[in-house]
């Protein structure tokens, strides 16, 4: 397929030069060569994104055309753009990019043959396009041959929205139009805004096809079983996937379908703020060359990485290819999992680290989406804030979360599948106060409830949640179980359970006209 006329389709001419599919190392080259990073001990390139080193969840549109009509669920997260304006900025990108060398990235987003979307990335600097190989699927020689895409991105990072002129909010602007078939990610170089725009694409056409997408990690046991872990950025998903008892399947977006669960992308984005070999090796080892490390410090002299500083930003992001990680599951597919684990960040430290939900618990859970973002994992965050996310994962979601919600529940029923809340936020008080979850806890407890002795233990209904929380679990203190007991203070943990259990219930008013009586008074008791 000559590549030209496939950028002369979508009006993109350039007289430069235009690269398809370069292997990892001439594009870690050509960074080089143009000033894009350098290159770390390990061989990983080091790029820095810039002023945005995290999403930019408030410059986020959708096209709102016919071809959409009653489909997609408006709001603060999904925000609709004339299309007049979506064209302006489209043809303010191809004029970019016809004065600038192209990179172009033919791929796939899925694992699964039967539910793939073949993805064409179009960059303006080579390191966007390592990005989108090192993420994405890469496809054989004959897949490259007979390539047509589905959807386009087209990455401008170095291009800045005018809001005066183009009508942003600011200088960046990301949107898609479903009809065209193309997303837009102009004036930011954050290399998670190419990632996620097709995370959202594939949210919106998955369950067309009956496939329910999921903001999740997911891993393969000895026995087969599979176990998926839902959760925001930060929540340990990357961390949790990343288990050398087992193999890994995908750390970020995944599908279940009717025959099993595989991952939408072919590499993963691990958060590395105070990354290290001896709490993560997996993901210390797996950074190497062919890998991106996004806003890391790096040593000018030795080029040895400082994976404790957040200088630039707590925000610091490593990519590589899955096959980088020993033993993982080439494809990206499995069975129907035994076990989904819903991770939660609590910075008010009042929630156990483990607990076992009903499906109706499960339901409530997975709709209040409850959690923190962490600092630097979007613009403007610098400390931990509670929040509720939807789905562990309302930003990424173009249809009502109740579509979402209920395709779990339907799984859950039909494949008997145990589901787990897990706080891997703080404990003995909240952020500030208390510590954070230690790793080796939470991995204690994931693995007796993968192995199937957590379920024989006794539980007790938490009095202000609700959940299920076990009375032991080998290996884990007593008191750790239950969060009140690590408190110095027992009264100021009954005072700020009682205030998340009340942010609970306010959160969950949005979605009562849709929820069962059960499903609702499962929710914890303000």
């Amino acid at each position: 397929m000559d590549i030209r006329k496939g950028l002369e389709e979508l009006s993109i001419k350039t007289s430069q030069a235009v690269y398809r599919n370069l292997p990892a190392a001439v594009l870690i080259e050509k960074s080089l060569a143009t000033g894009h990073g350098i290159l770390a001990s390990n061989g990983a390139l080091v790029v820095k994104t810039g002023e945005r080193t995290g999403r930019s969840p408030n410059d986020k549109f959708i096209a709102e055309e016919p071809a959409i009509e009653g489909r997609i669920a408006w709001g603060k997260v999904n925000v609709k753009c004339p299309p007049e304006q979506f064209d302006k900025l489209l043809h303010k990108a191809y004029r970019h990019l016809s004065e600038k060398d192209i990179y172009v990235f033919d791929g796939f987003a899925g694992a699964d043959p039967q539910h793939r979307l073949a993805v064409r990335v179009i960059t303006d600097t080579a390191w966007h396009c390592l990005f989108a190989q090192t993420l994405f699927i890469r496809p054989t020689r004959q897949e490259l041959e007979n390539f047509i895409p589905g959807f386009t991105v087209m990455g401008c990072g170095s291009l800045k929205a005018d809001p005066k002129t183009d009508g942003t909010k600011s200088s960046a602007f990301v949107g898609v139009s479903f009809e065209k078939k193309i997303n837009l990610v102009i004036g930011s170089m954050y290399g998670g805004e190419i990632k996620k725009s097709i995370f959202a694409i594939m949210n919106f056409l998955m369950p067309l096809q009956n496939v329910f997408p999921m903001h999740c990690s997911a891993n393969l046991g000895m026995d087969g079983a599979p176990a998926l872990f839902f959760g925001l950025s930060g929540t340990g998903k990357t961390t949790l996937s990343a288990d050398p008892n087992r193999r890994l399947i995908g750390d970020d977006e995944h599908g279940w379908s009717d025959a099993g669960i595989f991952n939408f992308e072919g590499g993963c984005y691990a958060k590395v703020i105070k990354l290290s070999a001896e709490a993560e090796p997996q993901i210390f080892n797996a950074i190497r060359f062919g890998s991106l490390l996004e806003n890391v410090v790096v040593d000018p002299d030795t080029r040895l990485i400082d994976y404790n500083s957040d200088a630039i930003t707590e925000n610091t992001r490593a990519t590589y290819p899955v096959e980088h990680i020993p033993n993982c599951v080439i494809p990206g597919m499995g069975g129907h999992p035994k076990n989904v684990f819903f991770l939660t960040c609590d910075a008010f430290g009042v929630l156990p680290p483990i607990a076992q939900l009903t499906p109706e618990m499960a339901s409530y859970h997975f709709l209040s989406g409850f959690t923190s973002k962490l600092a630097g994992t979007e613009t403007g965050i610098d400390e931990p804030q509670p929040t509720f996310s939807t789905c562990f994962g309302a930003p990424f979601m173009p249809l009502h979360p109740t579509k979402y919600a209920s395709m779990l529940a339907d799984k859950l029923s039909k494949h008997q599948t145990n589901c787990w809340l897990v706080n891997t936020g703080w404990s003995g008080g909240p952020a500030g106060v208390g510590s954070r979850m230690k790793i080796s806890i939470t991995r204690a407890l994931l693995t007796a409830a993968l192995e199937g002795r957590l379920e024989k233990s006794k539980f007790t209904p938490d009095p202000v949640f609700n959940i299920l929380v076990p009375e032991a679990c080998e290996g884990v203190p007593a008191e750790v179980l239950t969060p009140r007991n690590t408190w110095k203070d027992p009264a100021a943990y009954d005072k700020k359970a009682r205030e998340l259990a009340a942010m609970f219930a306010r959160n969950f008013e949005q979605y009562k006209d849709y929820a069962s009586k059960e499903v609702a008074d499962s929710g914890p008791k303000a």
